[in-house]
């Protein structure tokens, strides 16, 4: 397999697919096409008419949606266990995922990822009330299935790599949440595969203006 993915510090869709990946050690070459450079649709079109990232190709396969890719990983190489085995609790987890997906159009446009900085930024009604909306949605999920493991739905899940991201911004910005969601968020930011993706957005060379924003804080 062939993961094609955008700068690993502000590149929130790509950490979602390489996470699921990575998490589940499966073997995938990584191709990293820095974003919003002068060629850089150009070289995305060499692997999707969609210019965006990430895409999967598997053999003849291309797959060009992070949530698409998470299922299709999930279906073909880890017996669907990146999903909850119950059928209902599938369908809670789908929707937590196809929220994020479609959803908090506030947070990601006024608080873009950023995994090496700590900025200090002032979070307007909006944000704030999607900030509240995710901060439940871990409550909940955390709440009910407590006994079953550390993640949303117990064990590691498509759902987890989907708010992995929301987690970096929450501590780039220093988001304030409830107790349990900041339980939650040092439980995902400590995962392997998430340490991983972090280590190495620390170490990249680039910098958009667009994303690095608010006042910067020494950490």
């Amino acid at each position: 397999m062939q993961l094609i993915i955008g700068n690993k510090n502000y590149s929130s869709w790509s950490m979602r697919a390489w996470v699921l990946l990575t998490h589940y050690s499966l073997q995938f070459e990584e191709i990293r096409i820095p974003l919003f450079t002068t060629d850089y649709k150009q070289e995305l079109l060499k692997f999707s008419a969609a210019a965006k990232v990430p895409v999967l190709i598997d053999d003849q396969l291309t797959i060009w949606d992070s949530l698409a890719i998470c299922e299709y990983i999930s279906q073909k190489y880890l017996a669907n266990r990146a999903l909850p085995e119950a059928i209902d609790e599938r369908a809670i987890c789908r929707s937590y995922c196809a929220e994020m997906h479609s959803g908090f159009m506030a947070i990601r446009n006024k608080l873009p990822m950023n995994c090496r900085a700590r900025r200090a930024l002032a979070l307007d009604t909006d944000v704030q009330a999607e900030v509240q909306r995710i901060d439940a949605l871990w409550s909940e999920a955390r709440v009910r299935f407590a006994g079953r493991g550390d993640y949303l739905f117990g064990d590691f899940s498509i759902a987890d790599c989907m708010y992995a991201p929301m987690a970096m911004r929450f501590l780039t910005y220093g988001v304030k949440i409830s107790t349990i969601g900041q339980q939650y968020q040092e439980i995902l930011l400590k995962n392997p595969a998430i340490r991983q993706w972090w280590t190495e957005a620390e170490a990249e060379v680039e910098r958009l203006a667009e994303f690095e924003i608010g006042v910067e804080i020494n950490h």
